[in-house]
């Protein structure tokens, strides 16, 4: 008897907007899709070295999201998979008699967010664990460090400084994984191999959490979820949600980065390079050994599907560094009386800089550091007379985030790992041509940019090709 899933919906739920999608898993196309941006970022107590996202505005707009797709369709889906934001942690409060979810009545297929119940979601961009507090911490029985926005960092931080805060909740999880507990009811979250290495202190060769080093640290290790495997099942839809029926498996959130990649990768010699609010070079390891590494790399090994895992080159600085450029053009607009929306600035610097050979000036775009260097600030050298045309700022600046990513993973790691092309993705990257050629100049080997790169659609195929 076949019994692969064939209609599956995927969910991504990202830094800034919620993606979602119906693939058909056997003919492979996608049904529908539809994307919302969360507009979810609220001020932080810590001002810029806090980074915070308010959950039911997340949750809402993924509601948003799965009314619109085609309702006969989503009386066919039979599996749900998701994933989304990594490293970042939300605290919630569940008990059988009083759950931080509810129906926001009798007949609607939406859930509400009870804002009493749960924290905001503290992102993988924030970065109120500094150099000094991190150095504090335990070191990690991992291959990979605690940073800055990672999950248990960031709960370490909680309970040395606003310990009244995590008193008030009994879970912990990503906020994939808190979406994953609200469709499937459960008590206790559940939570992949890929999103629990995110937040450190993971063992990926024994798959388990760093128990006794945070217990001696007195970690509130009851905040932990459960682990399994990338891939496997986690709950089971509770009740019919926008048509879909009550029953169907919910597979365990994953990375956004591992579905992105999953979405794109056509043969293990490729590379994806995927640019958005940040910048990942990836890439299938064909040797990664979790007890034998190189603990000052900054290239990261990060677990992917079956058994096998990723070399990342995560570079903090992508989108979000142009982005902050364009703002701050709007800006200086508003103040000398002649305001434009970001969109006609986007239009004008990408033409501006289209039409120029080259640019001297050197820009570091490093506005949030980088996790191998988190006190490194962005800078401007070699400013001269002829090279500060609006053109030259802003091609200096795309090719400063592609320095900075080779910085971490240059061309001669891809050769040496026989990888023979790079395949290019995400909205930074596929909008902006300027960005696309200095790709080109600096990593000098063949490369196709898509409009791949779907996380959502990596999320609903995942859960068909693990065992």
């Amino acid at each position: 008897m076949d019994t692969e899933k064939r209609i599956i919906l995927g969910i991504d739920i990202g830094t800034t907007s919620v993606k979602v999608c119906i693939l058909d898993r056997k003919e492979n196309t996608i049904i529908g899709r539809q994307t919302k941006d969360t507009q979810a970022n609220v001020p932080s107590e810590l001002g810029c070295e806090g980074n915070k996202q308010n959950v039911p505005k997340i949750l809402s707009a993924l509601h948003a999201c799965v009314s619109r797709l085609p309702r006969d369709s989503l009386r066919q889906v039979e599996a749900i998979g998701i994933c989304g934001q990594m490293h970042g942690v939300m605290l919630w409060s569940c008990f059988e008699d009083s759950l931080p979810w509810e129906k926001a009545d009798i007949e609607s297929s939406r859930f509400d967010v009870l804002s009493d119940k749960v924290s905001s979601l503290y992102t993988w961009q924030d970065s109120r664990c500094d150099p000094e507090f991190l150095s504090s911490l335990p070191k990690p029985d991992s291959h990979l460090k605690a940073c800055s926005g990672y999950g248990c960092s960031t709960l370490f931080w909680m309970s040395k400084n606003r310990p009244e805060k995590l008193n008030k909740f009994n879970c912990a999880g990503t906020v994939q994984d808190f979406a994953v507990a609200m469709l499937c009811n459960l008590m206790k979250p559940v939570m992949s191999v890929q999103n629990a290495a995110s937040w450190g202190y993971f063992n990926l060769s024994t798959n388990q959490w760093n128990m006794e080093i945070l217990k001696s640290a007195d970690f509130p290790v009851h905040l932990l979820p459960e682990v399994i495997d990338s891939g496997k099942i986690a709950g089971y839809l509770a009740e019919t949600w926008h048509g879909i029926p009550a029953g169907i498996p919910v597979g365990a959130a994953l990375g956004d980065l591992q579905c992105s990649v999953l979405s794109t990768l056509r043969n293990e010699d490729d590379s994806v390079l995927n640019i958005s609010t940040s910048a990942q070079m990836a890439f299938i390891s064909p040797s990664f050994d979790p007890l034998n590494f190189d603990a000052n790399s900054k290239v990261l090994f990060l677990p992917y599907f079956n058994g096998k895992h990723l070399a990342v080159a995560a570079a903090l600085n992508g989108g979000n560094a142009l982005a902050t450029f364009v703002s701050m053009l709007q800006q200086w607009t508003v103040e000398l009386g002649s305001p434009l929306p970001q969109s006609k600035i986007w239009e004008r610097v990408i033409e501006a800089a289209s039409k120029c050979d080259s640019s001297d000036l050197n820009v570091v775009p490093t506005l949030l550091g980088e996790r191998h260097a988190p006190e490194q600030n962005a800078m401007v050298t070699n400013i001269t007379k002829g090279n500060i045309s609006l053109g030259q700022v802003f091609k200096a600046s795309c090719k400063g985030i592609i320095e900075n990513l080779h910085n971490i993973m240059p061309r001669e790691m891809l050769i040496s790992c026989n990888i023979s092309r790079i395949l290019g993705v995400g909205s930074a990257l596929t909008r902006n041509p300027v960005l696309q050629n200095e790709v080109k100049d600096c990593y000098q080997v063949p490369i196709v940019f898509e409009n791949k790169g779907d996380a959502a659609w990596g999320a609903a195929y995942s859960v068909s090709i693990v065992p």
